[in-house]
């Protein structure tokens, strides 16, 4: 349990030193898919480097900012990557709504929470 305790709080840690950014707001369209309109607000953690070299990103519901809740891990078949995005301050209804967006196309999710 103790790794598992420890994995959550190096993410706090990690939200707690950075500054986030949203550069996708909540109702905004995807750069590249128009279709694709983000249900919560998106972005990342300036000075943080993730898989794709990008900042690590983040899903950010209607409680803010707070202790990571969840993570979403998703394999992207087009890009053929993997990533893991944060969560904070999610309802279960936002959960289950960026659940469904992370499993549409060639991408898949799986959600992991916070006991």
């Amino acid at each position: 349990m103790q790794a598992q305790d420890e994995f959550w709080s190096y993410l706090d840690q990690l939200v707690a030193t950075s500054r986030i950014v949203i550069d996708r707001p909540r109702g905004s369209t995807h750069p590249r898919y128009p279709e694709v309109v983000y249900p919560l607000d998106y972005g990342y953690l300036e000075g943080t480097t993730a898989a794709d070299g990008a900042g690590v990103d983040l899903w950010l519901g209607s409680g803010g900012v707070g202790p990571v809740q969840a993570v979403v891990c998703t394999v992207d078949l087009l890009k053929r990557e993997t990533e893991v995005k944060l969560l904070m301050g999610c309802s279960d209804d936002e959960l289950q709504q960026i659940l469904a967006l992370t499993n549409e196309g060639g991408l898949r999710g799986i959600l992991l929470q916070r006991v």
